[in-house]
């Protein structure tokens, strides 16, 4: 099985900067694809930000210039360094994982619990 887990939400006022972690654990592949989404209430998931394992990056528009992907294949680990926020940007940010894992290795897709970013104007 694989598992994912998100850490480094918090509040922050308008302008400020935060990093958000998501480690993947279990039997992973190297080949993967891990990826940032949100969710603000009332409105549904979208994509935020996706690594490939070759380290091809890829933003939604609303955040490109101000958040940036980065990924350490030798922890499992995917970060989302988010600066210029705006209140916007106030969402649940899940993590996503897609890719061979498991034994028997078969292509799974899981998602973390999520975090909380609260950004004040």
């Amino acid at each position: 099985q694989v598992f994912v887990a998100e850490s480094g939400g918090g509040s922050v006022q308008a302008g400020g900067s935060l990093r958000l972690s998501c480690a993947a654990s279990g039997i992973i592949s190297r080949i993967n694809t891990m990826a940032w989404y949100r969710q603000a209430p009332g409105k549904q998931r979208e994509s935020v930000a996706t690594i490939r394992a070759d380290g091809i990056t890829d933003y939604t528009g609303s955040v490109k210039g101000r958040f940036t992907i980065s990924r350490d294949n030798a922890k499992n680990t995917v970060f989302l360094q988010m600066n210029s926020l705006k209140s916007e940007d106030t969402a649940v940010y899940y993590c996503r994982y897609t890719g061979l894992g498991g034994a028997p290795s078969r292509y799974l897709e899981v998602w973390g619990q999520g975090t909380l970013v609260t950004v004040s104007s």
